[in-house]
């Protein structure tokens, strides 16, 4: 651990579907974020934060555990965390009290991203977190593996899908963020009562698809559009079902800034209230997206199919007595590096089974990233041979496997328009990239690689794949180096379908959960 042990309270916040280039924070030209611009003041912002994936569930189990989407295995594949010890666990176990709030689907109990907090709810309407919870989770994963049960469990689904999207239009399915950060407030006030520190982690999903703001942010950021409308499902345009011209852009994305100013002006709300107690300043708060949204580039919208920039180069800005506050255009952060970050932070140690505290990732030591400095955690997965040596400390890495979640209802929506999908697209394919600041290196598993300097090309248009650029060889070099320690490039499924090696129960699952119709 650092000089800067704990103990001390911590507050981590995740905007889930949050684009970096529509903060005003970040220099968006429309007043999203005001109360966030008042944050910066006192935390550092990152404008080099890579997300390991671009979807939630192997994001948050990266922010939880420490690893790599291929280590924990909470993937496209297997939308499950097993066999892993959280954060919230070695916290939970260290004395801390410990409560996670969200309104996302995926961070529930029966997906096992709940273990380890003492408190916790999803705040989903038709299945409220306590039914997820203890025996009843048990039950719900039975019936979803029994075929004679699944027709029940299915009907449930049917049922609960329909309530969210009748909730979602009426401006009660995105809109959990003030009962999330009310429940923040008496967690704290009760943990506090009982001579506890706490850990409370948040997701505040408002920014995801379907967008349907609350009218006074809807009329100042998206005046006269009707959400009810406009394309929000973007399985239709990424199946190439719908066509969206560029008025339906200009309003989609009115909806969606609506959506991020709601997430900020409550976020200011705890913020203040945090302030005002006295528990302001010695609280380290963590502020991020665990990925960002596309809005027709690449020819895609959502955050499916593609680890382009707007989706894995996400906010980030941390808020910590030993941390400058300054804008920070250098240091490449790997998201997964805040489960470091808040161990050195709190001073514990992780518990028994959950990923070793390594100095070289923790943004509160000196000697961050500079993992040759920095003597190995024993046991610790997310520490590669090249990382002792120095070879990797400027490099990111992103892991998207294959995308079965999404491919039932892409395929749905085709199949309704006529459209038959090539499978040797990126919509079957897994993905992995390398990143340094200047450069990224795509690997597709279907598709031709990709490549970018992103110092000239910011927006990936530019593909340098078989150019003689310096900078994009050394990243190919990195990503080959982090392919070897992940055990090689899927070269098991070249030749197969995308499904064909997934059982029925496990695509069941997926389906199962609501996040896929």
């Amino acid at each position: 651990m650092s000089d800067t042990d704990g103990p001390g309270n911590v507050l981590f916040v995740v905007m889930d579907t949050v684009r970096q280039s529509h903060l005003s924070v970040y220099g968006y030209d429309r007043p999203t974020t005001p109360n966030l611009e008042d944050f910066a003041d006192d935390a550092r912002v990152f404008e080099e934060a890579v997300a390991p994936a671009p979807w939630t569930l192997p994001v948050h189990a990266s922010l939880f555990t420490g690893l790599y989407p291929t280590q924990h295995g909470a993937t496209q594949e297997n939308p499950y965390l097993e066999g892993a010890t959280t954060l919230a666990e070695s916290l939970s176990a260290a004395g801390y009290a410990t409560a996670c709030y969200s309104s996302n689907a995926w961070i529930t109990p029966y997906t096992n991203l709940a273990d380890g907090f003492d408190d916790q709810d999803n705040f989903f309407q038709v299945m409220p977190g306590d039914l997820l919870s203890g025996p009843l989770s048990k039950i719900w994963k039975t019936m979803n593996d029994n075929d004679t049960l699944r027709s029940v469990a299915d009907r449930l689904v049917e049922l609960g899908n329909t309530a969210h999207e009748y909730f979602a239009e009426s401006g009660g399915g995105d809109t959990k963020t003030p009962e999330i950060v009310d429940r923040v407030q008496e967690f704290v006030e009760d943990s506090e009562e009982r001579g506890d520190e706490w850990f409370s982690f948040i997701n505040l999903m408002d920014a995801h698809l379907p967008y349907h703001p609350p009218e006074a942010f809807a009329d100042e950021f998206a005046p006269g559009v009707d959400s009810t409308a406009v394309c929000q499902n973007s399985k239709e345009f990424n199946s190439g079902a719908r066509d969206i011209d560029d008025d339906e852009w200009e309003a989609i994305q009115g909806l969606y800034d609506a959506e991020i100013a709601h997430i900020d002006h409550h976020l200011g709300r705890l913020f203040d209230w945090l302030q005002e107690t006295g528990r302001w300043e010695d609280t380290l708060v963590v502020v991020c997206a665990d990925h960002g949204e596309l809005f027709g580039e690449h020819g895609l919208y959502g955050h499916e199919f593609g680890i382009y920039d707007p989706l894995v180069n996400v906010p980030l800005m941390v808020k910590h007595p030993e941390v400058d506050a300054e804008r920070d255009t250098e240091t490449q952060v790997e998201l997964q590096d805040l489960y470091h970050t808040v161990l050195d932070h709190a001073g514990v140690e992780a518990d028994a089974g959950g990923e070793p505290f390594d100095r070289a990732r923790s943004l509160l030591d000196a000697d961050y990233r500079e993992f040759a400095s920095v003597d190995a955690p024993r046991g610790a997965e997310s520490r590669f041979a090249a990382h002792d040596d120095g070879e990797l400390d400027d490099y990111a890495f992103v892991d998207y496997h294959r995308p079965v979640v999404e491919l039932n209802q892409l395929e749905s929506k085709a199949s309704a328009a006529g459209i038959e999908l090539d499978t040797d697209s990126r919509f079957y394919s897994r993905m992995r990239a390398g990143r340094r600041t200047d450069g990224k290196y795509i690997r597709n598993e279907r598709i031709a690689d990709e490549a970018y300097r992103l110092d000239t090309d910011p927006d990936e248009l530019d593909d340098l794949v078989g150019d003689d650029d310096e900078v994009i060889a050394a990243t190919e070099d990195a990503l080959v180096t982090f392919e070897s320690e992940m055990d090689g490039e899927w070269d098991d499924v070249t030749d197969e379908d995308v499904l064909d090696d997934m059982g029925d129960e496990a695509k069941d699952r997926l389906s199962d959960l609501g996040y896929i119709e």
